[in-house]
């Protein structure tokens, strides 16, 4: 009965913080610190920095992972699974109902010009998110050779494919050279390959059943599951891969540029993982199938982009310790933060392409940059404040 009702406050809490955590992943990790182990005391400072150290090394989002880590910690899985849908859930419905409301506007023709200063802000958003994980991560030649690399890479092939080849290559060159990190003493890595096999089972029956059926709402569940499975760096390094595959991809094509733009801004807004943005795609992909179907759309999609990482982290936080001993596997998240940077870095540029190469554009931009850099206004304000001067000046 007393560990029930602990796993009711700390559920009460991952609410809290899901209400309340604005920032992306580098913020998160500040609320975690406070609520959970200053206020809670659920973990140590230490034990946090280590869950979160062993998140930046898996695919999926940060975070998330780190606060789903932290439950398993506490109640095991399912006290995770929980913590996953209590602190996600939230924003992912605000986002799929940002969906739905912006696909309902373009149904009755309205005009959205009214958003026409949050898609440069959005630029800016992602600018500020490069510059503050490069200053960060990126300390080294090498790192800012492969950071430059990806970037440039990643603009000139624009294609959902090159994306987890980069952050291979990066990590891979990083590896070669583990002898400069400390040698520590190895232990004996005992491997349970359940949550392994499921993470690969469910990607290879969606791939299996959306190529079979070809219906749309598998096929988002695959191409975000997928997605979710190979990008590292949390919702910022996700940004360029979904503009991709699901704006400029000409097999897909679910939404244009403008509305990619407009929601990512909204996203921002809003406390909560990035990642939720994915229940918005899903829903304006779903846009010809009625509310019902954006509302379909919108959650297999936010399933999709949140399962991996979840299944993931239950495979390898039962032997991080043995792990993390190994010298070369320290040193290949070094290669693989750098691209990871490089990738917003070439996002930041790809998501100003399809703006009006106007001053008022420009200026959006980068005010919202120096905004973000030199002020402490909150990022929600800023996108109000983004909105009612487009009504304003309508």
């Amino acid at each position: 009965m007393i560990q029930r009702i602990r796993y009711i406050i700390f559920l009460r809490d991952v609410l809290k913080l899901a209400l309340t955590s604005f920032g992306g992943p580098q913020a998160h990790l500040a609320y975690f610190q406070r609520v959970l182990v200053e206020q809670r005391q659920y973990l140590t400072a230490d034990e946090l920095m280590e869950l979160n150290s062993l998140c930046q090394i898996l695919p999926g989002p940060s975070s998330t992972q780190t606060l789903t880590a932290i439950g398993y910690k506490i109640g095991g899985p399912n006290l995770a699974y929980l913590t996953l849908l209590v602190w996600s859930l939230p924003s992912v419905l605000i986002m799929a109902a940002a969906g739905i409301f912006f696909s309902g506007i373009q149904e009755k023709n309205w005009s959205l010009e009214f958003t026409r200063f949050i898609q440069p802000m959005a630029v800016g958003f992602v600018g500020y998110a490069a510059y503050s994980i490069c200053l960060k991560t990126v300390h080294s030649a090498t790192g800012i050779m492969l950071m430059m690399a990806s970037a440039i890479v990643s603009f000139f092939i624009q294609s959902p494919f090159v994306f987890p080849a980069i952050l291979l290559v990066a990590g891979l060159a990083t590896a070669l050279n583990y002898r400069r990190y400390p040698r520590q003493e190895k232990k004996k890595i005992v491997v349970s390959w359940s949550n392994f096999f499921l993470w690969i089972g469910v990607l290879i029956a969606a791939a299996l059943l959306g190529a079979l059926t070809r219906w749309l709402p598998i096929r988002l569940f695959e191409n975000f599951y997928r997605n979710g499975s190979l990008i590292f760096g949390g919702g910022q390094v996700l940004i360029p891969l979904m503009y991709t595959e699901f704006v400029q991809y000409a097999p897909k094509q679910y939404l244009t540029a403008q509305e990619f733009l407009t929601g990512y801004a909204f996203a921002q807004s809003l406390p909560g993982p990035v990642f939720s943005f994915s229940s918005y795609i899903g829903a304006l992909a779903m846009r010809d199938y009625g509310i019902a179907g954006e509302l379909t759309g919108a959650l297999l999609s936010a399933a999709g982009i949140f399962l991996p990482g979840t299944f993931l982290i239950f495979f390898v936080i039962r032997f991080w310790e043995s792990l993390k001993t190994f010298r070369a596997v320290r040193a290949s998240l070094e290669g693989i933060t750098a691209a990871s940077t490089g990738l917003v870095v070439a996002a930041a540029i790809i998501l100003f392409q399809p703006l009006a190469n106007t001053f008022t554009s420009v200026g959006f931009a980068i005010g919202t940059f120096a905004l973000l850099t030199f002020t402490r206004i909150p990022h929600p304000l800023i996108i109000i404040g983004g909105l009612l001067l487009g009504l304003v000046l309508k």
